[in-house]
This record gives C-alpha cells, structure tokens and sequence, in this order.
C-alpha cells in the first residue's frame, strides 16, 4: 500500500507539472482575480483584432489567418503554460519570418493563369502559402516540444541579449520594408535570399513616382492618430483606468469611412477582402513540405522560444513567481502544433499585448482565455463587417507598434560605453540579418556570439599576485599598485582569470613563465648542457685515475726490485700524484655542489663560457654567474591560484603535470592553492596526485600556501605570522580562553576606514608564533583522504 501510495503521489506530480492549470485553476480567487482577468482579457481581444489581420500581411496570409492564430494556441497555453501574465498570438518578428518562407516557397510566378493575360491566381497562391504556414508552424512546434520534454530550456542561454536585441531591431527593419507598399499603394517585385531586403528597398523607391495618393493620405492620417493617441496612452498611464483602444477604434473608422464613401470603387484603395465567417475544420499539415522549411522551422523555434522566455521570465521576477523553462517550451510547441492543425501559424508572446493585460489587472490566463472569446466572436459574427478595411491601415498598426523595437538603438551608445564585445555582437547581428535574410542572419550570429565567448576564454588576463601588508589578502601587483600589494620574495604568486582548458592551456604555461621571468626550456636546456659536460668531465677524470694507477702499479714493480733511492723517489712522486689527484677532486666536487637551498640557480639563465682547452683536458668550468642577486630575492617557489577554474580537461591536467615537472628539474617548488572541491575530484580522476606530485602540495587559500613556505623555509614573515597570531589571538578571547592568555590585554582600538575595528595587541610570544604557523600550514590545510565519507568529522 505504501509503494502504491508513492506512485500515485509519483504520478500526481508528474502531471501537475505537465499541465500546470490543474495545480492552479482549482484554488482560483474569483473575489481576488475575477474583475482584473475580465478587464484584462477583453482589453487584449481588442487588441488582438486588428493586430492579428495587420501581422497576417506580414505572414502574406490572408487576415482571418491572424483572427485563427489569435484563438486556438492561446487557449492551449492557457492549460500548459507556466507565466501568468504574458499574452500569446501574432508577434511581428515571428510573422515576417513565416512570411519570407512562404514568399519564398509560393511566389507569385508559379500560380501564373493560363490566360493571355497572365494574371496570378490569387486563390491557388494563397491555399498553398496556408500549407507552407501550417506545416512550418507544425514543425516549428515540435522541436519545441522535443527540446522541452529533453530539459533543454538552457538552449536560450546562448541567445544573450544584444544577439536578441539586435536580431529583433534588424527583424523590425524587415517588417518595415514589408509594410511600405501598403503604405505608398505600389507592387515591389517580390526578393528572397541575401540581400533582399535591399533590393526590395530599391525597387519601391524605383516606384514611388506611381504611389496611389488616396492610400498615402489615408495612411497618413491613421499614422498621425495612432502615435499622438498611443503617446497619450504612456503619458496617463497611471491616471487612466484602461488604455484607449486607438487601433480598433482606427480599424473600425476607417472601415465605416472606406464602406460609405465608396473609396474601393472611386480610388482603388486595396481593401482586406472576404472574411468568412465560422471556422474551418482541422486539417493535417502537408508533410512532404518538411524537408523544404526544417532549417526555418528550427531558427522560428528559437527565436520564438526566446521572445516568450524573456518576457515570462520578467513578469515572473516583478510579481514573484517561477516560470519553468522547460514547461514553457513544452507550452509553446503544443500551442504552435495544435494551432497548425487549425490554420493558424507560429506564434509567441508580445510585449505590448503583455504590458496591456499586466496593467488593466490581469492576473491569471484566464484573461488569455477571455481575450479568445472576443476573437471567437468575431470570428464567428462580425468578422464579414470588415471586409472593407483599407490594408494601408493595417500597415500604419504594424508600423506603430515597432516604436519599442526602433528603441533598441539607443543600445549602441549604451554599449560603447559599457562593454565593446557585446556592442559587436549587436551590430554584427544587426548586419547579418539585414544583409543576410532573417534565417542566415540568425545563424552567423549565433556562431559570432559563441566565437566570441571562445575568444574571452582563450584571451584571459594573467597576473602575478602580491601581498597587502597587515591582511592575508593577494592582490595583482599591476592593479593594485596603490594599496602597495608587494610580491613576497622567492615565492610567484600567478593566476588566471578563467578556467584553464585545452584552449588556452597552452597560453597558461607561456604567461607563467612570461609574468614569472622564468624562461623554462632555456633553463632545462642550459641544465642539460651542463649536466652533460659535467658528466664528460667525470669520465675524463675517470679514465685519468685509471692512467695514474696503471702508472702506480708500474712504479711498485719497479720499487719491489730496485735500490733505497729509487724507492724514496716514487714515494715522493706517488705523494705528489696523490695531491693532484685530490686537488683534481676537488675541483669535480666544487663542480657538482651547487647548494640552492631550494632556490633557482640563476647562472642558468647566463651564458656559460668554456675554453677549448677547459674541455679538451679536463679543465673546470668558468660560469659568468651574476652574484647580485641574494638568497632572499631568488625564486624557489611558485604558487599557482586556480580559484577561478571551474572544471579542467585532460589538457589542462597534462599541462598542470608538465609544469609541476619541469620547474621541479630546475629546484622549483609548485603548489596549488584555491582549489574548489569539484576540481580536486576531476584531478583525482584523473591521476594527478602522485609521488612526485603529492596532495601537501595543495591548498585552500594562498595565504596558506604562503605560510607553508616561510615555514618550511625557516624565515617566516613576521607581519604575515603576526597578522595570523593576532586573528588567533581574537579568536581565543572572543571564545573566553583562559589562564594562559590572562596576562595579555587588548590596548585600545581604532576604527578603519571601512568601518572594521581594529586591535592593536603586543608582539606574539614565540610559543603563539609557533602555534599560529601550525594552525595556518597543517590544520586549515588538512582535508580527508578519498576513502573517507561526506559525514566524517572535521
């Protein structure tokens, strides 16, 4: 009964997240919700009328197809999606991309009639731009769905926002061009590909010796209303109850204006047509028309996915609810899929729809809900009365409505001032959507965006670090000159400022050496070289004593049969070999003592000049060494900070083991200091840790390391082991300590600066200055072996 329990509680959860409204709708306020969802909605379905024909140009689609795209998918959003206040339907972006496929797949040239005449069969073009529409919209939706349903929400995280922002100011630029032949009243040729939206540009003003006066003037007019009606709307906002419905009323005007005076008959003014009341009966997408809109179905997934997530998101911080993701792509494919089964195409959220039913006091989806009925009935009842709306109406709605999209240009000074990469990914986006169409553009931005990101990782700043006296704080010494961060003598401190990976490994190891001044193959090199002569050298001197006890064992023979005299004179002589032996000795032993104590032998990096004559007999080596630099000012130590990589290929672990091998060769100790807990692990994996390469080289923080050095070196620093004793001695009194430490008192104290008091105690006796250093070097430092759990004690 338990297991049976679970599962049902299992599957409960499972189809609540999955259909959102049943976790909501039943604990429904109406007292709370009902008026502002009521307001809200039908403000929105007024909004959606005009706007839903108008995009429906845009999608060269017939404007009952915008009235459909306006119903069905935001009653499906309604059951699945997670935002409560954005408004789903026509978006202009969305629109202008359906429509440069279906220009581009049914232009006019191939519905041509077989009459002399060769007039275009409008009915033909327009069904089959409807099945291009509806099987992209299909498509579109179930990419979405499969991104959801695999957690792949996180894909908008590559869209960043001036790519966005840039992709949609380039896509209104699009929608504007469209718009100028309803506006002037002319026939541009029809352009796809690159560069069309140029040679459409040209082509109109080829033609504007042939524009229709009467649709300027009407266009003119609508415009002028439009802009001082929507400016009053965001002057009074906060003073009028519900925004003025200036474009339905617009629409309705210019209809009774068109219809009583008679402008279609007297003046040509192209009108929207037939409207058929009822709607039509769901009808499968043309599959054979996959393979040809795949690559756009992708791009108006994407594009519509991340128009709809940035709002939700938004709405979602301000009022304080989650929007998942994931869901909202699953919400948005279905909307899209079941929408293409009823003559509707790719929809998204808009922004000035959103801001209307957020601000009359819409507060659920069931505004989305309400607004859908007011396009039902129109739908169904009033949509005929229509028929006569000037289409240069429409037009001037679409134009006023990109005012916020026209705005993102401000973006540029912005981002000149803020951050110069982001500025190019705008512009380059920007120009690769106006010169490139809006799917290509889409994508050389994408790919601009992402080589941008792989340059930032591959260009990183690199900086040596130096100590902040009185603090256990390292600072780059370049940066920081004016809070005198200092290097600490002998020891390099170097870190890089992002995670090191197989693409900028490389450059890791050389701007060690580059900031470090130690120049690694010349060192190994001059070491081998030297190692060699000194190895010839010991073969020499070899082969030398095995001549002089050749020569003694002669002279013994000799010694053994001859007089006193003779046997005097080999002593003496033997005396004298042995001391030129044991001075010859000598001279090898001074050779191969090179005391460093742990510290560079600098004369590798001199030239080292040795006679011919030095290397033909065995002579010692003269090394010009320079003896400026002291014991305290040599390098015997490197410490590498990684506390800002993140995670580290097998690269990055074959880089960090060369470095740790070759300074060794040379007398260099490396350690690694701020190393987080899921890097540690990846090294592990990945056999860093060895004999040669032992876990004590590793440590929490670079202070640590740095402790651990002066300590081993038996020199500690006294204001680095002061600072520590004091911290340890604050610790102990802010604890209650006793006995021992009752004879020490804190003298008085002073307030910084930044507002953090500041004790001034007496100097450390030696037994806490030996404490304080085991504390920092061994304790701080201590971490469990990997057989120990995440439960083991401290």
């Amino acid at each position: 009964i338990i297991h049976l329990i679970k599962y049902l509680l299992f599957v409960t959860r499972a189809v609540l997240s999955w259909v959102p409204v049943l976790s909501w709708l039943p604990h429904y306020s109406f007292r709370e919700n009902a008026i502002g969802d009521l307001i809200s909605g039908c403000s929105v379905g007024i909004m959606h009328l005009p706007q839903g024909m108008a995009y429906a140009l845009l999608a060269s689609l017939r404007p009952v197809y915008g009235l459909y795209t306006s119903l069905f998918p935001v009653l499906v959003y309604f059951i699945f999606g997670t935002s409560r206040h954005i408004s789903i339907g026509t978006f202009a972006v969305i629109s202008i991309m359906i429509g440069s496929v279906t220009e581009k797949l049914g232009p006019d040239s191939n519905f041509m009639g077989n009459g002399t005449n060769g007039t275009v069969d409008y009915d033909r073009r327009d069904a089959f731009r409807v099945q291009v529409a509806c099987s992209l919209t299909v498509l579109t939706g179930i990419f979405q769905i499969l991104l959801g349903v695999v957690r792949f929400g996180f894909v908008v995280t590559y869209l960043s926002e001036p790519l966005v922002r840039g992709y949609t100011t380039g896509s209104a630029c699009h929608v504007c061009i469209s718009q100028l032949k309803y506006l002037f009243g002319v026939k541009p040729a029809r352009f796809t590909g690159p560069l069309s939206l140029i040679y459409t540009l040209v082509d109109i003003c080829r033609l504007l010796p042939e524009t229709k006066v009467p649709e300027l003037v009407v266009s003119l007019v609508a415009l002028a209303v439009l802009i001082v009606v929507k400016e009053v709307n965001d002057c009074y906002r906060q003073k009028l109850p519900l925004p003025i419905p200036i474009e339905l009323i617009v629409v309705i005007a210019a209809t009774i204006i068109t219809h009583f005076c008679g402008l279609t008959s007297k003046y040509s003014i192209d009108v929207v047509g037939e409207i058929p009341s009822g709607l039509k009966a769901p009808q499968a997408p043309d599959v054979t028309l996959f393979s040809d809109v795949i690559g756009d179905a992708f791009a108006v997934a994407i594009v519509g996915y991340a128009i709809n997530i940035s709002l939700g998101k938004t709405f979602g911080l301000k009022y304080g609810y989650k929007v998942d993701s994931n869901q909202e792509l699953v919400a948005l494919g279905l909307s899209n899929t079941v929408g293409g089964f009823f003559q509707c195409y790719s929809v998204t959220s808009s922004l000035s729809r959103s801001l209307v039913q957020e601000s009359t006091g819409g507060k659920t989806q069931v505004a989305g809900v309400i607004s859908s009925v007011i396009v039902l009935i129109t739908i169904l009842k009033i949509g005929s009365l229509f028929e006569d709306l000037p289409k240069a109406v429409l037009s001037t709605i679409v134009f006023v409505n990109l005012k916020g999209m026209f705005k993102q240009f401000m973006d540029v000074p912005t981002l000149w001032k803020t951050n110069k990469v982001d500025l190019l990914v705008w512009l380059v986006t920007f120009a690769s959507t106006i010169l490139l169409n809006l799917d290509l553009g889409l994508a050389v931005s994408i790919v601009f965006s992402i080589l941008t990101v792989i340059f930032r990782t591959q260009l990183p700043r690199y900086s040596i670090l130096g100590h902040v006296s009185g603090t256990d704080l390292y600072l780059d010494t370049d940066t920081y000159k004016e809070v005198r961060a200092k290097e600490i003598p002998g020891i390099k401190i170097f870190r890089s400022s992002t995670t090191i990976y197989y693409t900028n490994a490389e450059m890791y190891l050389e701007a060690l050496q580059e900031k470090s001044g130690i120049e690694i193959g010349k060192l190994l090199t001059q070491k081998k070289k030297r190692d060699a002569k000194l190895k010839r050298t010991q073969e020499k001197e070899k082969k030398k004593a095995k001549k002089e006890a050749k020569k003694q064992n002669k002279a013994i023979s000799h010694l053994s049969n001859g007089t006193f005299s003779n046997e005097s004179e080999m002593n003496e002589r033997r005396v004298s070999a042995g001391q030129k032996r044991q001075s010859q000795g000598n001279g090898v032993e001074s050779l191969t003592e090179t005391p460093t104590n742990g510290r560079v032998n600098w004369a590798y990096q001199h030239d080292v000049t040795v006679s011919d004559s030095d290397s033909d007999t065995g002579g010692h080596i003269n090394t010009q060494a320079s003896h400026s630099g002291d014991e305290e000012k040599a390098t015997h130590s490197i410490i590498l900070d990684i506390s800002t990589t993140s995670f580290v290929d097998t690269v990055a672990v074959k880089t960090m083991k060369n470095i740790f091998r070759d300074f060794g060769e040379i007398e260099l100790d490396v350690y690694l200091a701020g190393c987080q807990a899921c890097v540690v692990e990846q090294l592990e994996t990945a056999g860093f840790f060895s004999e040669s390469i032992p876990k004590s080289r590793l440590f929490v923080t670079v202070h640590d390391a740095v402790l651990h050095i002066l300590h081993k070196l038996g020199r500690g620093d006294s204001t680095l082991l002061s600072f520590t004793y004091h911290l340890l001695l604050l610790h102990i009194v802010k604890c209650s300590c006793p006995p021992f430490l009752s004879g020490f008192v804190l003298h008085h104290s002073d307030v910084t600066s930044r507002g953090q008091t500041v004790c001034h105690l007496p100097p450390p006796p030696p037994i806490l200055r030996r404490l304080a250093v085991q504390l920092h070097t061994i304790g701080r430092h201590w971490s469990p072996p990997p057989s120990v759990g995440e439960n083991a004690p401290p």
